[in-house]
Protein backbone atom coordinates (compact mmCIF):
# COMPACT_ATOMS: atom_id res chain seq x y z
CA UNK A 1 0.00 0.00 0.00
CA UNK A 2 1.58 3.39 -0.71
CA UNK A 3 2.00 5.94 1.51
CA UNK A 4 -0.68 8.59 -0.28
CA UNK A 5 -3.67 6.02 0.09
CA UNK A 6 -2.53 5.22 3.99
CA UNK A 7 -2.54 8.80 4.54
CA UNK A 8 -5.90 9.18 3.26
CA UNK A 9 -6.71 6.08 5.14
CA UNK A 10 -5.75 7.74 8.02
CA UNK A 11 -7.48 11.46 7.03
CA UNK A 12 -10.59 9.32 6.62
CA UNK A 13 -10.38 7.77 10.21
CA UNK A 14 -9.87 11.40 11.94
CA UNK A 15 -12.89 12.77 10.49
CA UNK A 16 -15.03 9.61 10.92
CA UNK A 17 -14.16 10.57 14.87
CA UNK A 18 -14.57 14.34 14.52
CA UNK A 19 -17.90 13.79 13.07
CA UNK A 20 -19.38 10.90 15.69
CA UNK A 21 -17.68 13.45 18.19
CA UNK A 22 -19.64 16.66 17.15
CA UNK A 23 -22.93 14.56 16.58
CA UNK A 24 -22.36 13.07 20.13
CA UNK A 25 -21.56 16.83 21.08
CA UNK A 26 -25.10 17.98 19.32
CA UNK A 27 -27.09 15.38 20.92
CA UNK A 28 -25.88 16.45 24.78
CA UNK A 29 -26.45 20.19 23.58
CA UNK A 30 -30.28 19.31 22.61
CA UNK A 31 -31.17 16.67 25.59
CA UNK A 32 -29.70 19.73 27.82
CA UNK A 33 -31.86 22.18 26.28
CA UNK A 34 -35.24 19.99 26.82
CA UNK A 35 -34.10 19.56 30.26
CA UNK A 36 -33.99 22.99 30.75
CA UNK A 37 -37.45 23.76 29.37
CA UNK A 38 -38.91 20.93 31.66
CA UNK A 39 -36.70 22.04 34.89
CA UNK A 40 -38.41 25.52 34.24
CA UNK A 41 -41.68 24.03 35.11
CA UNK A 42 -40.44 22.33 38.68
CA UNK A 43 -37.97 25.34 39.43
CA UNK A 44 -40.92 26.53 42.01
CA UNK A 45 -41.19 22.94 43.73
CA UNK A 46 -37.10 22.73 44.07
CA UNK A 47 -36.86 26.53 44.94
CA UNK A 48 -39.38 25.70 47.89
CA UNK A 49 -37.36 22.53 48.95
CA UNK A 50 -34.71 25.03 49.51
CA UNK A 51 -36.69 26.64 51.76
CA UNK A 52 -36.59 24.53 53.93
CA UNK A 53 -33.23 24.65 54.54
CA UNK A 54 -32.76 24.79 58.61
CA UNK A 55 -30.28 27.36 57.83
CA UNK A 56 -32.53 29.16 55.57
CA UNK A 57 -36.07 29.06 57.82
CA UNK A 58 -35.40 32.75 59.40
CA UNK A 59 -34.29 34.10 56.26
CA UNK A 60 -35.86 36.97 54.15
CA UNK A 61 -35.25 37.53 50.75
CA UNK A 62 -36.30 40.61 48.97
CA UNK A 63 -36.62 41.84 45.39
CA UNK A 64 -34.91 44.52 44.16
CA UNK A 65 -35.73 43.84 39.91
CA UNK A 66 -38.68 43.52 38.66
CA UNK A 67 -36.66 40.34 36.53
CA UNK A 68 -35.62 38.89 39.80
CA UNK A 69 -38.28 35.89 39.69
CA UNK A 70 -37.60 35.35 36.13
CA UNK A 71 -33.82 35.01 37.20
CA UNK A 72 -34.70 32.66 39.89
CA UNK A 73 -36.64 30.35 37.17
CA UNK A 74 -33.86 30.31 35.43
CA UNK A 75 -31.40 29.33 37.85
CA UNK A 76 -32.96 26.51 39.53
CA UNK A 77 -33.58 25.10 35.67
CA UNK A 78 -30.21 25.54 35.13
CA UNK A 79 -29.75 23.29 37.70
CA UNK A 80 -32.47 21.08 36.91
CA UNK A 81 -31.01 20.77 33.65
CA UNK A 82 -27.34 19.83 35.35
CA UNK A 83 -28.84 17.24 37.34
CA UNK A 84 -30.74 15.16 34.88
CA UNK A 85 -28.70 15.78 32.03
CA UNK A 86 -25.85 14.05 33.47
CA UNK A 87 -26.61 10.21 32.50
CA UNK A 88 -27.23 11.54 29.38
CA UNK A 89 -24.44 12.65 28.78
CA UNK A 90 -22.15 9.80 30.43
CA UNK A 91 -24.16 7.99 27.68
CA UNK A 92 -23.05 9.53 24.89
CA UNK A 93 -19.50 9.57 26.28
CA UNK A 94 -19.74 5.97 26.52
CA UNK A 95 -21.07 5.21 22.92
CA UNK A 96 -18.32 7.73 21.92
CA UNK A 97 -15.87 5.05 23.02
CA UNK A 98 -17.25 1.70 23.17
CA UNK A 99 -16.52 0.76 19.36
CA UNK A 100 -12.53 0.80 20.75
CA UNK A 101 -13.71 -1.48 23.34
CA UNK A 102 -13.64 -5.01 23.60
CA UNK A 103 -17.43 -6.42 25.04
CA UNK A 104 -16.16 -7.13 28.17
CA UNK A 105 -14.84 -3.87 28.48
CA UNK A 106 -18.05 -2.32 27.46
CA UNK A 107 -20.01 -3.67 30.12
CA UNK A 108 -17.31 -2.79 32.53
CA UNK A 109 -17.19 0.85 31.69
CA UNK A 110 -20.81 1.43 31.49
CA UNK A 111 -21.33 0.84 35.23
CA UNK A 112 -19.50 4.55 35.48
CA UNK A 113 -22.87 6.13 34.28
CA UNK A 114 -24.88 5.37 37.28
CA UNK A 115 -21.42 5.67 39.70
CA UNK A 116 -20.33 8.97 38.02
CA UNK A 117 -24.37 9.88 38.79
CA UNK A 118 -24.56 8.82 42.17
CA UNK A 119 -21.18 10.27 43.28
CA UNK A 120 -22.84 13.83 41.89
CA UNK A 121 -26.10 13.84 43.86
CA UNK A 122 -23.54 12.65 46.73
CA UNK A 123 -21.80 15.81 46.85
CA UNK A 124 -24.72 17.81 45.76
CA UNK A 125 -26.65 16.31 49.28
CA UNK A 126 -22.94 17.04 51.14
CA UNK A 127 -22.74 20.61 50.05
CA UNK A 128 -26.66 21.82 50.76
CA UNK A 129 -26.83 19.50 54.05
CA UNK A 130 -23.71 20.39 55.07
CA UNK A 131 -21.35 22.64 53.78
CA UNK A 132 -23.87 25.78 52.54
CA UNK A 133 -25.29 25.89 56.17
CA UNK A 134 -21.87 26.14 57.76
CA UNK A 135 -20.90 28.78 55.25
CA UNK A 136 -24.28 30.83 55.80
CA UNK A 137 -23.94 30.42 59.81
CA UNK A 138 -20.39 31.82 59.58
CA UNK A 139 -21.57 34.84 57.60
CA UNK A 140 -24.51 35.49 59.73
CA UNK A 141 -22.25 35.50 62.74
CA UNK A 142 -20.21 38.25 61.07
CA UNK A 143 -23.04 40.32 60.12
CA UNK A 144 -24.79 39.99 63.52
CA UNK A 145 -20.77 41.05 64.90
CA UNK A 146 -20.64 44.07 62.92
CA UNK A 147 -24.11 45.19 63.93
CA UNK A 148 -25.23 44.61 60.16
CA UNK A 149 -29.50 44.15 59.17
CA UNK A 150 -29.57 41.10 57.21
CA UNK A 151 -31.38 42.15 54.36
CA UNK A 152 -30.78 39.32 51.30
CA UNK A 153 -31.65 39.61 47.71
CA UNK A 154 -33.33 36.89 45.91
CA UNK A 155 -30.78 36.74 43.16
CA UNK A 156 -28.16 37.54 44.38
CA UNK A 157 -28.40 35.38 47.37
CA UNK A 158 -28.67 32.11 44.79
CA UNK A 159 -26.32 33.57 42.62
CA UNK A 160 -23.80 32.83 45.66
CA UNK A 161 -25.36 29.40 46.84
CA UNK A 162 -25.22 28.24 43.24
CA UNK A 163 -21.52 29.40 42.89
CA UNK A 164 -21.03 26.90 45.86
CA UNK A 165 -23.11 24.37 45.06
CA UNK A 166 -22.26 23.22 41.51
CA UNK A 167 -18.69 23.43 41.21
CA UNK A 168 -18.13 21.35 44.59
CA UNK A 169 -20.82 18.68 43.58
CA UNK A 170 -18.65 18.92 40.34
CA UNK A 171 -15.90 18.02 42.35
CA UNK A 172 -17.35 14.97 43.76
CA UNK A 173 -17.21 13.53 39.87
CA UNK A 174 -13.25 13.76 40.45
CA UNK A 175 -13.07 9.65 41.59
CA UNK A 176 -15.15 8.47 38.50
CA UNK A 177 -13.37 10.59 36.27
CA UNK A 178 -9.98 9.53 37.07
CA UNK A 179 -11.22 5.81 37.36
CA UNK A 180 -12.47 6.06 33.73
CA UNK A 181 -9.37 7.58 32.15
CA UNK A 182 -7.10 4.74 33.92
CA UNK A 183 -9.45 1.99 32.40
CA UNK A 184 -9.33 3.45 28.74
CA UNK A 185 -5.68 3.67 29.38
CA UNK A 186 -5.41 7.43 29.69
CA UNK A 187 -4.18 7.49 33.13
CA UNK A 188 -1.78 5.06 35.55
CA UNK A 189 -1.75 5.89 39.35
CA UNK A 190 2.11 6.07 38.76
CA UNK A 191 1.08 9.47 36.90
CA UNK A 192 -1.55 10.51 39.51
CA UNK A 193 1.18 9.98 42.59
CA UNK A 194 3.95 11.70 40.34
CA UNK A 195 1.66 14.91 39.98
CA UNK A 196 0.30 14.66 43.92
CA UNK A 197 2.21 17.55 45.17
CA UNK A 198 0.77 20.09 41.94
CA UNK A 199 -3.16 18.77 42.22
CA UNK A 200 -2.62 19.25 46.28
CA UNK A 201 -1.53 22.58 45.31
CA UNK A 202 -4.43 23.42 42.57
CA UNK A 203 -7.08 21.87 44.91
CA UNK A 204 -6.17 23.93 47.54
CA UNK A 205 -6.24 26.59 45.20
CA UNK A 206 -9.35 26.02 44.00
CA UNK A 207 -10.96 25.71 47.12
CA UNK A 208 -9.98 29.26 48.15
CA UNK A 209 -11.67 30.50 44.92
CA UNK A 210 -15.08 28.82 45.32
CA UNK A 211 -15.18 29.21 48.87
CA UNK A 212 -16.08 32.17 50.57
CA UNK A 213 -12.48 34.35 52.56
CA UNK A 214 -12.84 31.85 55.57
CA UNK A 215 -9.96 30.06 56.30
CA UNK A 216 -11.84 27.50 58.18
CA UNK A 217 -14.07 26.65 55.16
CA UNK A 218 -10.67 27.00 52.62
CA UNK A 219 -9.17 24.34 54.51
CA UNK A 220 -12.40 21.99 54.98
CA UNK A 221 -13.26 22.23 51.56
CA UNK A 222 -9.67 21.58 50.68
CA UNK A 223 -9.90 18.75 52.89
CA UNK A 224 -12.52 16.90 51.01
CA UNK A 225 -10.95 17.58 47.64
CA UNK A 226 -8.19 16.25 48.87
CA UNK A 227 -9.73 13.28 50.12
CA UNK A 228 -11.19 12.64 46.81
CA UNK A 229 -7.98 12.76 44.85
CA UNK A 230 -6.45 9.69 47.04
CA UNK A 231 -9.64 7.96 46.49
CA UNK A 232 -8.90 8.79 43.11
CA UNK A 233 -5.50 7.28 43.40
CA UNK A 234 -6.60 4.02 44.93
CA UNK A 235 -9.32 3.44 42.71
CA UNK A 236 -6.90 3.88 40.18
CA UNK A 237 -4.50 1.66 41.21
CA UNK A 238 -7.21 -1.39 41.64
CA UNK A 239 -8.74 -0.61 38.45
CA UNK A 240 -4.97 -0.51 36.89
CA UNK A 241 -3.86 -3.60 38.21
CA UNK A 242 -7.32 -5.60 37.06
CA UNK A 243 -6.85 -4.34 33.74
CA UNK A 244 -3.17 -5.57 33.30
CA UNK A 245 -4.35 -9.23 34.55
CA UNK A 246 -6.83 -9.29 32.27
CA UNK A 247 -4.40 -8.09 29.71
CA UNK A 248 -1.86 -11.02 30.04
CA UNK A 249 -4.99 -13.44 30.45
CA UNK A 250 -5.42 -12.40 27.01
CA UNK A 251 -2.17 -12.33 25.90
CA UNK A 252 -1.52 -16.43 27.29
CA UNK A 253 -4.06 -17.35 25.72
CA UNK A 254 -3.47 -16.19 22.34
CA UNK A 255 0.11 -17.40 22.98
CA UNK A 256 -1.54 -21.18 23.70
CA UNK A 257 -3.58 -21.02 20.61
CA UNK A 258 -0.86 -20.21 18.46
Amino acid sequence: MSNNIKEELKQFSWLDHLNELRKKGFYIVIFFLLTFLVGFFFAKPVFLFVKTNPALENVTWNVFHPADAFKIYMKFALLNALVFSIPWTLLQIWLYVRPGLHKHERKEILFYIPFSFILFLIGLSITYFFIVPFIFSFISFLNKDLGFVETYGVTQYFSFLFNILIPISLIFQLPALLAFFTRIGLLNPQFLVNIRKHAYMGLIVLAALITPPDLTMDITVAFLMIVLFEISILMSRYIYKKHVKVKRGHIKSITKEV
